[in-house]
């Protein structure tokens, strides 16, 4: 069971605020399917039509799945799914890493939604954790997801590697995702 006390920066001011961060649970789903999906589809967001319910069913019924939500001021802020035993590393061959398999920020959390968002950091605070997670695996922090187009520039902003999209000859996929990816973290001299 995980709760981390995390911190998120209030959009108009920048001020600290405490959240926390904790394995997702069934009402974290239904407040994405009453919440967070009308605005979604209102804002035309790329992930309105991610089914939460079917990866918590994942996260509960396959030991390779996790699901995390930050919680703040009694309100779901941000939800996120990790896949943690099948996916590779791209810059370290064969390494295992920590794959993102999806990542959502609330809508009212977003700037292509409301202007100033009500919280920052929701993202880059769920993706430091997934590194968390990649050295507490002994994948030294590696972490890879591919990106929906709209949040490409925000993992780059974060220092992600790009890598071009993999095309795969037996997946009519329409529009092939880049693919983003940490580095194993620098171990510190101690």
């Amino acid at each position: 069971m995980v709760t981390v006390k995390v911190n998120l920066k209030l959009g108009d001011s920048n001020q600290s605020v405490e959240a926390t961060l904790l394995d997702a649970a069934p009402r974290h789903v239904t407040s994405f399917q009453q919440d967070w999906k009308p605005m979604l589809r209102q804002f035309s967001q790329e992930d309105k039509y991610w089914d939460w319910a079917f990866k918590q069913q994942s996260a509960d019924n396959h030991d390779r799945y996790e699901c995390y939500a930050i919680e703040a001021d009694g309100q779901m802020q941000g939800l996120m799914m990790l896949e943690t035993q099948w996916h590779k590393s791209r810059m370290r061959a064969n390494q295992p890493l920590v794959f993102v398999d999806a990542i959502s920020a609330a809508p009212w959390n977003r700037v292509q939604v409301v202007r100033p968002p009500r919280f920052r950091r929701v993202g880059s605070v769920l993706l430091e954790f997934a590194r968390t997670r990649s050295e507490a695996l002994g994948y030294e922090g590696r972490v890879g997801l591919e990106s929906l187009p709209g949040a490409e520039g925000f993992y780059e902003r974060l220092n992600m590697i790009r890598f071009e999209p993999e095309i795969d000859p037996y997946v009519d996929d329409e529009l092939p995702l880049a693919y983003f990816e940490y580095p194993p973290r620098r171990r510190r001299n101690r």
